[in-house]
């Protein structure tokens, strides 16, 4: 009896609709921004504050990192400096952001996405210390990291010091897959010598550049310089935890990630993506990186052919839609959308090759390589060309796999160094 009234109470409590932080054995997650503003800004009282962030900059309330640090009454920000999309986000993927002023707190906002990508020193001149708060996605080729890296590097230069206020990575702690970048090939969209998913949140990242010497601009060519870094950790935050662990309101960084699902979908798609004649990956759609669609495909044929691979921990289901922008808007496509049944198991950043493998058994006449005018952007996407060379001509996992998975474990080693959190 006395264990039957245990076990009822054990099940009660665990039937329960607790927050998933109970069940890691943590409290609150706190981002930097707001351990920040707990430690009455810290760091940056009596100092002019420039500050790096578009609109995922904000508190679980939503109040925007501009507005919290322009309130302050221990902060004298600025200036602000817009990235990709702009401080606010007002500007379409890829559209250039301009110089401005910013029409709320009045404060000048000098483009990173622009004319130029690195701080000029006129941009750069009275601030003393330089903020950075961005929500990364944890993928190599989002141009996020990229201007973090062009801003430590310009504020070296300059004498200038850098505050990072950190967030979580969106793909956990422990995913890292894909090659490092090869000499030749770094870019803004492959900025550091490091893996294609390179399991840091965006501080820890930010030590690794700038202790290991990979700030070494984009020909990487030119000397490695080490900023004064000062990074602001979240508090609760654990590798293992995906975002959805965390109960943070996740606000778009950029306007094809909507969803924490589609970050993680990002480097699941992302790739075969550059090209957009091939494979519509669902950006126009609903269902940005989430899906893998033509009009010429049978998507009952290709689901079967991926399941027959038995790919770890990944699941396909058929799927037919009409995107409504982008160059098959008004089409019907076919094709799959895909799921991950087992996160830690699947390697995520294979599932476009497997794809395209698949494709190539059923559809020879289709494979998007030759004579592609993409061929080079996703050569900078890889961070190499060996994976094109390698893969275009018979379209097979199996030709690069080893490449593919060289220096996760080397990596791993060397990031293990820079973890903030457990």
């Amino acid at each position: 009896m006395k264990k039957t009234l245990i076990s009822a109470i054990f099940l009660a409590i665990f039937s329960l609709p607790l927050p998933a932080q109970y069940f890691f054995g943590f409290g609150e997650i706190k981002t930097g921004l707001e351990v920040l503003r707990d430690k009455k800004f810290a760091g940056l009282e009596g100092k002019r504050v420039g500050l790096v962030t578009n609109p995922s900059g904000v508190d679980r309330r939503l109040k925007s990192t501009i507005d919290i640090l322009s309130e302050a009454p221990e902060v004298n920000l600025v200036a602000l400096y817009g990235p990709e999309h702009g401080v606010r986000g007002d500007v379409w993927a890829g559209g250039k952001v301009q110089d401005d002023k910013d029409p709320k707190t009045g404060l000048p906002v000098y483009s990173l996405y622009g004319a130029t990508r690195k701080p000029t020193p006129a941009m750069l001149s009275g601030i003393d210390v330089m903020v950075y708060d961005i929500q990364d996605v944890g993928t190599r080729s989002y141009t996020f990291i990229s201007t973090l890296g062009l801003v430590m590097r310009a504020c070296a230069e300059q004498g200038i010091e850098v505050m990072v206020l950190d967030r979580p990575n969106p793909l956990g702690g422990l995913k890292i897959e894909g090659p490092c970048v090869e000499k030749g090939f770094h870019s803004f969209v492959s900025e550091f010598s490091i893996p294609y998913v390179y399991g840091l949140t965006v501080g820890e990242l930010a030590n690794l550049i700038n202790e290991e010497g990979l700030n070494c601009g984009q020909k990487g060519d030119e000397p490695a310089l080490k900023c004064k870094l000062t990074v602001v950790p979240m508090r609760g935050w654990r590798r293992r935890m995906l975002y959805r662990d965390t109960e943070l309101p996740w606000v778009p960084p950029s306007p094809n990630i909507p969803d924490m699902r589609s970050a993680i979908c990002y480097p699941s798609a992302g790739l075969v993506g550059e090209f957009n004649d091939y494979l519509n990956i669902g950006v126009g759609y609903t269902l940005p990186f989430q899906v893998f669609a033509a009009e010429w495909i049978d998507a009952d044929a290709l689901k079967a052919r991926l399941d027959s691979y038995g790919i770890d921990g990944t699941a396909f289901r058929t799927i037919h839609f009409t995107p409504f922008s982008g160059s098959k808007s008004g089409k019907l496509l076919h094709g799959v959308q895909y799921y991950y049944t087992d996160y830690e198991s699947a390697l995520i950043t294979l599932t476009q090759f497997y794809v395209m493998q698949a494709l190539q058994e059923l559809y020879p006449d289709h494979n998007p390589f030759p004579g592609s005018t993409r061929n080079a952007m996703f050569d900078k996407v890889c961070g190499t060309d060996y994976v094109r060379r390698s893969f275009a001509g018979r379209l097979k996992v199996d030709d690069i796999w080893s490449f593919w998975t060289k220096d996760v474990e080397c990596f791993r080693a060397l990031a293990k160094k820079y973890y903030i959190y457990k």
